[in-house]
Protein backbone atom coordinates (compact mmCIF):
# COMPACT_ATOMS: atom_id res chain seq x y z
CA UNK A 1 0.00 0.00 0.00
CA UNK A 2 1.53 3.39 -1.36
CA UNK A 3 0.25 6.72 0.81
CA UNK A 4 2.14 10.03 -0.27
CA UNK A 5 1.80 13.74 -0.27
CA UNK A 6 0.75 14.39 -3.89
CA UNK A 7 0.40 17.39 -5.24
CA UNK A 8 -3.36 19.11 -6.03
CA UNK A 9 -1.87 19.92 -9.65
CA UNK A 10 -1.03 15.91 -9.52
CA UNK A 11 -4.40 15.15 -8.21
CA UNK A 12 -6.65 17.03 -10.22
CA UNK A 13 -6.23 15.10 -13.55
CA UNK A 14 -6.71 11.58 -11.45
CA UNK A 15 -10.23 13.25 -10.40
CA UNK A 16 -11.14 14.40 -13.85
CA UNK A 17 -10.24 10.92 -14.88
CA UNK A 18 -12.54 9.23 -12.70
CA UNK A 19 -15.50 11.57 -13.10
CA UNK A 20 -14.48 10.55 -17.02
CA UNK A 21 -14.51 7.04 -16.53
CA UNK A 22 -17.58 7.29 -14.63
CA UNK A 23 -19.25 8.86 -17.09
CA UNK A 24 -17.60 6.41 -19.93
CA UNK A 25 -18.71 3.51 -18.43
CA UNK A 26 -22.11 4.59 -17.66
CA UNK A 27 -22.45 5.44 -21.25
CA UNK A 28 -20.73 2.39 -23.14
CA UNK A 29 -19.13 0.25 -20.25
CA UNK A 30 -15.65 1.16 -20.66
CA UNK A 31 -14.68 3.05 -17.60
CA UNK A 32 -11.14 1.50 -17.70
CA UNK A 33 -10.37 3.14 -21.24
CA UNK A 34 -10.27 6.49 -19.43
CA UNK A 35 -9.02 6.14 -15.60
CA UNK A 36 -6.26 3.48 -16.42
CA UNK A 37 -4.15 5.23 -19.34
CA UNK A 38 -4.58 8.50 -17.06
CA UNK A 39 -2.33 7.12 -14.21
CA UNK A 40 0.03 5.71 -16.79
CA UNK A 41 0.46 9.33 -17.81
CA UNK A 42 1.03 10.74 -14.45
CA UNK A 43 3.91 8.19 -13.91
CA UNK A 44 2.28 5.44 -12.31
CA UNK A 45 3.78 2.05 -13.55
CA UNK A 46 1.48 -0.47 -15.39
CA UNK A 47 0.89 -3.01 -13.01
CA UNK A 48 0.52 -0.44 -10.00
CA UNK A 49 -1.75 1.91 -12.13
CA UNK A 50 -3.89 -1.46 -13.10
CA UNK A 51 -4.46 -2.28 -9.32
CA UNK A 52 -5.35 1.15 -8.19
CA UNK A 53 -7.42 1.53 -10.32
CA UNK A 54 -9.44 -1.88 -10.18
CA UNK A 55 -9.83 -0.09 -6.46
CA UNK A 56 -10.57 3.22 -7.99
CA UNK A 57 -13.51 1.82 -9.34
CA UNK A 58 -14.90 -0.80 -7.41
CA UNK A 59 -17.47 1.62 -6.14
CA UNK A 60 -19.41 1.60 -9.20
CA UNK A 61 -20.42 -1.63 -8.73
CA UNK A 62 -21.75 -0.95 -5.22
CA UNK A 63 -24.24 1.40 -6.82
CA UNK A 64 -25.43 -0.93 -9.62
CA UNK A 65 -26.07 -3.80 -7.58
CA UNK A 66 -28.17 -1.86 -4.98
CA UNK A 67 -30.02 0.04 -7.55
CA UNK A 68 -30.66 -3.35 -9.48
CA UNK A 69 -32.70 -5.48 -7.22
CA UNK A 70 -35.67 -5.06 -9.09
CA UNK A 71 -34.05 -5.91 -12.44
CA UNK A 72 -32.44 -9.36 -10.11
CA UNK A 73 -35.95 -10.21 -9.10
CA UNK A 74 -37.04 -13.87 -10.38
CA UNK A 75 -32.84 -14.46 -10.85
CA UNK A 76 -31.65 -15.40 -7.49
CA UNK A 77 -29.47 -18.44 -8.59
CA UNK A 78 -28.44 -16.69 -11.56
CA UNK A 79 -26.92 -13.88 -9.46
CA UNK A 80 -25.40 -16.86 -6.88
CA UNK A 81 -24.13 -18.82 -9.67
CA UNK A 82 -22.96 -16.13 -11.65
CA UNK A 83 -21.54 -13.92 -8.63
CA UNK A 84 -19.59 -17.05 -7.43
CA UNK A 85 -17.87 -17.38 -10.86
CA UNK A 86 -17.15 -13.91 -10.91
CA UNK A 87 -15.58 -14.07 -7.72
CA UNK A 88 -13.06 -17.39 -8.70
CA UNK A 89 -12.37 -15.76 -12.32
CA UNK A 90 -11.73 -12.51 -10.18
CA UNK A 91 -8.98 -14.09 -8.18
CA UNK A 92 -7.68 -16.03 -11.12
CA UNK A 93 -7.45 -13.02 -12.94
CA UNK A 94 -5.78 -10.90 -10.15
CA UNK A 95 -3.12 -13.37 -9.31
CA UNK A 96 -1.96 -13.95 -12.79
CA UNK A 97 -1.26 -9.74 -12.84
CA UNK A 98 0.60 -9.86 -9.49
CA UNK A 99 2.59 -13.51 -9.60
CA UNK A 100 3.41 -13.13 -14.18
CA UNK A 101 6.76 -10.68 -14.69
CA UNK A 102 5.02 -6.82 -14.82
CA UNK A 103 6.31 -7.40 -18.49
CA UNK A 104 3.99 -9.67 -19.46
CA UNK A 105 1.36 -7.44 -18.72
CA UNK A 106 3.00 -4.31 -20.66
CA UNK A 107 2.91 -6.70 -23.31
CA UNK A 108 -0.69 -7.72 -23.37
CA UNK A 109 -1.97 -4.46 -22.32
CA UNK A 110 -2.43 -2.69 -25.89
CA UNK A 111 -3.97 -6.27 -27.24
CA UNK A 112 -6.33 -5.90 -24.45
CA UNK A 113 -7.30 -2.43 -24.94
CA UNK A 114 -7.37 -2.68 -28.79
CA UNK A 115 -10.06 -5.51 -27.96
CA UNK A 116 -11.91 -3.88 -25.72
CA UNK A 117 -12.39 -1.16 -28.10
CA UNK A 118 -13.43 -3.59 -30.76
CA UNK A 119 -16.74 -4.82 -28.04
CA UNK A 120 -18.13 -1.65 -28.38
CA UNK A 121 -17.97 -1.43 -31.95
CA UNK A 122 -20.48 -4.54 -31.81
CA UNK A 123 -23.02 -2.81 -29.06
CA UNK A 124 -25.23 -5.11 -27.56
CA UNK A 125 -27.20 -2.56 -25.80
CA UNK A 126 -28.67 -0.21 -28.86
CA UNK A 127 -29.82 -3.81 -29.95
CA UNK A 128 -30.92 -5.48 -27.14
CA UNK A 129 -32.74 -1.73 -26.56
CA UNK A 130 -34.53 -2.40 -29.96
CA UNK A 131 -35.93 -5.77 -29.29
CA UNK A 132 -36.87 -5.18 -26.71
CA UNK A 133 -38.65 -1.79 -27.71
CA UNK A 134 -40.23 -3.98 -30.14
CA UNK A 135 -41.57 -6.51 -27.36
CA UNK A 136 -43.10 -3.66 -25.36
CA UNK A 137 -45.04 -1.92 -28.72
CA UNK A 138 -46.73 -5.70 -29.63
CA UNK A 139 -47.76 -5.66 -25.79
CA UNK A 140 -47.34 -8.35 -23.38
CA UNK A 141 -48.88 -11.18 -24.92
CA UNK A 142 -47.33 -10.78 -27.77
CA UNK A 143 -44.25 -9.74 -26.37
CA UNK A 144 -44.20 -13.35 -24.56
CA UNK A 145 -44.68 -14.98 -27.65
CA UNK A 146 -42.04 -12.78 -29.83
CA UNK A 147 -39.37 -14.04 -26.30
CA UNK A 148 -40.63 -17.63 -26.69
CA UNK A 149 -39.63 -17.55 -30.51
CA UNK A 150 -36.66 -16.20 -30.28
CA UNK A 151 -35.40 -18.01 -27.32
CA UNK A 152 -37.06 -21.15 -28.40
CA UNK A 153 -39.41 -23.36 -25.77
CA UNK A 154 -40.41 -20.92 -22.74
CA UNK A 155 -38.99 -21.75 -19.85
CA UNK A 156 -38.83 -20.67 -16.35
CA UNK A 157 -36.79 -17.37 -15.47
CA UNK A 158 -34.49 -18.50 -12.96
CA UNK A 159 -34.34 -21.71 -14.74
CA UNK A 160 -30.56 -21.54 -15.46
CA UNK A 161 -30.66 -25.60 -16.21
CA UNK A 162 -32.01 -24.31 -19.41
CA UNK A 163 -29.06 -21.97 -19.97
CA UNK A 164 -26.49 -22.64 -22.97
CA UNK A 165 -23.62 -24.93 -21.75
CA UNK A 166 -21.06 -22.07 -22.82
CA UNK A 167 -22.55 -19.88 -20.15
CA UNK A 168 -20.66 -20.54 -17.26
CA UNK A 169 -17.22 -20.90 -19.33
CA UNK A 170 -17.81 -17.61 -20.50
CA UNK A 171 -18.77 -15.52 -17.51
CA UNK A 172 -15.52 -17.24 -16.01
CA UNK A 173 -13.57 -15.76 -18.51
CA UNK A 174 -15.13 -12.38 -18.01
CA UNK A 175 -14.47 -12.83 -14.14
CA UNK A 176 -10.53 -13.88 -15.06
CA UNK A 177 -10.42 -11.01 -17.57
CA UNK A 178 -11.85 -8.21 -14.53
CA UNK A 179 -9.72 -9.45 -12.50
CA UNK A 180 -6.76 -9.31 -14.68
CA UNK A 181 -7.57 -5.96 -16.78
CA UNK A 182 -11.12 -5.36 -17.15
CA UNK A 183 -11.44 -2.58 -19.55
CA UNK A 184 -14.67 -3.36 -21.93
CA UNK A 185 -15.77 -6.20 -19.55
CA UNK A 186 -19.02 -4.85 -18.87
CA UNK A 187 -19.50 -4.72 -22.55
CA UNK A 188 -18.52 -8.15 -22.75
CA UNK A 189 -20.96 -9.86 -20.34
CA UNK A 190 -23.80 -7.99 -22.26
CA UNK A 191 -23.28 -9.88 -25.05
CA UNK A 192 -22.69 -12.76 -24.04
CA UNK A 193 -25.65 -12.62 -21.82
CA UNK A 194 -28.09 -11.63 -24.60
CA UNK A 195 -26.26 -14.49 -26.86
CA UNK A 196 -27.38 -16.65 -24.42
CA UNK A 197 -31.26 -15.31 -24.20
CA UNK A 198 -30.84 -14.79 -20.41
CA UNK A 199 -33.40 -11.81 -20.29
CA UNK A 200 -34.58 -8.85 -21.35
CA UNK A 201 -32.23 -5.97 -21.96
CA UNK A 202 -32.60 -4.35 -17.84
CA UNK A 203 -32.19 -8.06 -16.16
CA UNK A 204 -28.94 -8.86 -18.34
CA UNK A 205 -27.08 -4.94 -17.57
CA UNK A 206 -28.32 -5.58 -13.67
CA UNK A 207 -26.61 -9.67 -14.21
CA UNK A 208 -23.83 -7.98 -15.84
CA UNK A 209 -23.31 -5.70 -12.64
CA UNK A 210 -23.00 -8.30 -10.44
CA UNK A 211 -20.26 -10.57 -12.17
CA UNK A 212 -18.24 -7.47 -12.68
CA UNK A 213 -18.22 -6.48 -9.48
CA UNK A 214 -18.00 -9.93 -7.78
CA UNK A 215 -14.54 -10.18 -9.90
CA UNK A 216 -13.49 -6.53 -9.42
CA UNK A 217 -14.08 -6.51 -5.39
CA UNK A 218 -12.34 -9.73 -5.27
CA UNK A 219 -9.45 -8.57 -7.25
CA UNK A 220 -9.36 -5.62 -5.37
CA UNK A 221 -9.47 -7.36 -1.92
CA UNK A 222 -6.23 -8.97 -3.25
CA UNK A 223 -4.68 -6.20 -4.23
CA UNK A 224 -4.91 -4.76 -0.81
CA UNK A 225 -3.60 -7.67 0.85
CA UNK A 226 -0.96 -7.90 -1.31
CA UNK A 227 -0.01 -3.86 -0.83
CA UNK A 228 -0.43 -3.12 -4.74
CA UNK A 229 -2.39 -0.30 -4.06
CA UNK A 230 -1.89 3.63 -4.16
CA UNK A 231 -4.22 4.74 -2.36
CA UNK A 232 -3.89 8.30 -2.61
CA UNK A 233 -4.91 8.00 -6.48
CA UNK A 234 -7.62 5.49 -5.80
CA UNK A 235 -9.95 7.53 -3.39
CA UNK A 236 -9.11 10.02 -5.50
CA UNK A 237 -9.92 8.50 -8.67
CA UNK A 238 -13.13 6.51 -6.79
CA UNK A 239 -14.74 10.10 -5.55
CA UNK A 240 -14.55 11.08 -9.26
CA UNK A 241 -16.04 7.54 -10.78
CA UNK A 242 -19.18 8.67 -8.77
CA UNK A 243 -19.44 11.84 -9.67
CA UNK A 244 -19.37 10.51 -13.04
CA UNK A 245 -22.17 7.98 -12.92
CA UNK A 246 -23.95 10.29 -11.01
CA UNK A 247 -24.19 12.95 -13.65
CA UNK A 248 -24.10 10.74 -16.54
CA UNK A 249 -28.20 10.06 -16.76
CA UNK A 250 -29.36 13.20 -17.50
CA UNK A 251 -26.26 14.10 -20.10
CA UNK A 252 -25.92 10.81 -22.19
CA UNK A 253 -29.82 11.41 -22.77
CA UNK A 254 -29.32 13.72 -24.68
CA UNK A 255 -25.98 12.79 -26.91
CA UNK A 256 -26.58 10.43 -29.73
CA UNK A 257 -25.61 7.07 -28.84
CA UNK A 258 -23.57 6.33 -32.12
CA UNK A 259 -21.63 9.69 -31.38
CA UNK A 260 -20.78 8.00 -27.49
CA UNK A 261 -19.57 4.56 -28.85
CA UNK A 262 -17.01 6.05 -32.18
CA UNK A 263 -15.70 8.37 -29.62
CA UNK A 264 -14.73 5.64 -27.24
CA UNK A 265 -13.77 2.90 -29.78
CA UNK A 266 -11.13 5.79 -31.93
CA UNK A 267 -10.18 6.46 -28.09
CA UNK A 268 -9.42 2.96 -27.66
CA UNK A 269 -7.73 2.65 -30.83
CA UNK A 270 -5.86 5.37 -30.57
CA UNK A 271 -4.49 4.16 -27.38
CA UNK A 272 -4.14 0.57 -28.23
CA UNK A 273 -1.86 1.92 -31.05
CA UNK A 274 0.35 4.64 -28.75
CA UNK A 275 0.77 1.93 -26.33
CA UNK A 276 1.68 -0.75 -28.52
CA UNK A 277 4.30 1.84 -30.04
CA UNK A 278 6.10 2.32 -27.11
CA UNK A 279 5.97 -1.04 -25.83
CA UNK A 280 6.71 -3.34 -29.04
CA UNK A 281 9.27 -0.79 -30.75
Amino acid sequence: MTIASVPVTTLMPVLLAGIGAGFVGYAVGASSLVSYPALLAIGVPPVLANTTNTVGVVGTGVGGCLSARRELAGHRARVIIYAAIGVVGGVVGGLLLLELPPAVFEYLVPPLILFSALIIVCNPRERIHARDSVARTLGPDSAQALMAAEHGLAKPKDDVRGDPWWMWPAVSFVGIYSGYFGAGAGTFALAILDLGHIGRFHEINALKTVIGFAANITAAIMFIVRGSVDWTFAVTLCAGCFLGSYIAPPITRRIPSRIMRATATLAGVALAAKLGWSTYL
